[in-house]
């Protein structure tokens, strides 16, 4: 028992470990090695970038190793025990991003997001309340493993619900769609031929929506 348990962690603590590195790395290639962007903008910029593309590989690989399982995609037993400690760490990714994205949230950094006169664009707004919303549906997800909330089980029910899963991950491609897409439609401006990191994470999310919406019970 206690080797099974030790295969369970190790693979949570892998997963993690190369997604993160992975995210990075491909941010890192993208902007500073294959684009223009100057090295003194890694500590934040594209280190949020590549936070915020990590954090939504977790959370979805969570909301969709099992419904994957389901729909006769076989997975792992130490990938299925690993989906609490990859989604927990991808919502503290989240907050992480969602921090370092605050403080970045200027016209002179997301140019395309304003208008002249400094508010938001339709698109802007539509993102940032596709952003906040989807955030506060998965603090609320996050809740449903608190140990003092167990015993509502209406709650559980409701925020485990499919129905509530489907949309909360809906929320996440709103943000994703209206932070990115010009950008997806203009391949001659990839740095690299690389794709953006939200066309990245977008085709990504897409993948486990589609899986939970046929896997999902």
């Amino acid at each position: 028992m206690n080797t099974v348990q030790s295969e369970h962690k190790n693979a949570a603590g892998r997963i993690v470990f190369l997604t993160i590195m992975l995210c990075i790395g491909y941010a890192v290639l993208r902007y500073h090695i294959l684009g223009p962007v100057e090295w003194k903008d890694f500590p934040f910029l594209i280190l949020n970038k590549g936070i915020s593309l990590a954090a939504l590989v977790l959370l979805v690989l969570n909301f969709s190793l099992g419904p994957l399982n389901n729909i006769g995609i076989p997975v792992a037993d130490s990938w299925l025990s690993a989906r609490k400690i990859l989604g927990m760490t991808g919502f503290l990714l989240v907050l992480i991003h969602a921090l370092m994205s605050f403080m970045l949230f200027k016209p002179e950094i997301f140019g395309k997001l304003f208008e002249a006169d400094g508010s938001l664009t339709l698109f802007g707004g539509l993102s940032m309340l596709g952003g906040i919303l989807s955030f506060v549906v998965l603090w609320g997800y996050n809740l449903s493993f608190q140990t003092h909330l167990r015993d509502e089980k209406a709650f559980i029910r409701f925020i485990t619900s499919r129905k509530f899963l489907l949309l909360a991950m809906l929320l996440s491609a709103i943000h994703l769609f209206f932070m990115g897409f010009k950008g997806w439609l203009s391949p001659s401006g990839w740095h690299g031929g690389l794709p953006p990191i939200s066309l990245v994470a977008f085709v990504f999310f897409m993948t486990g929506y589609v899986a939970n919406l046929f896997g999902r019970k």
